[in-house]
């Protein structure tokens, strides 16, 4: 169940990146709120994921969800270049997820 509530924190990160930049610098009060919302809402998920996952395997895991995400979402939405480096940035950071999942002393 921990790394079910891992997996939501990386989602909700992966939220939270995308809704920064509509605050314009923390001066529009709605968008303001929801990305304070979702930030708290991540790390709330991963406090719950660290009950019984290492907090450095949660933590990176957590991190490695959001940054995939994140360049995902950059390239679908924003038309972000997909470049060779990029893809292999982002495989090797799925590898290092997938590594870290099977290593845990939880599995």
């Amino acid at each position: 169940m921990n790394w079910i509530f891992l997996a939501l924190a990386g989602a909700v990160e992966i939220g939270w990146s995308q809704s920064i930049k509509p605050t314009q610098n923390f001066t529009r009060p709605v968008p303001t709120l929801i990305c304070f919302a979702l930030a708290a809402g991540a790390v709330y998920l991963l406090t719950l994921a660290m009950r019984t996952i290492p907090v450095g395997t949660a933590y990176a895991v957590f991190t490695g969800i959001g940054a995939v995400g994140a360049i995902a979402l950059g390239i679908v939405i924003n038309r972000d270049p997909v470049t060779l480096a990029r893809t292999a940035a982002l495989t090797l950071i799925v590898g290092g997820i997938i590594l870290a999942r099977m290593a845990s002393p939880e599995s």
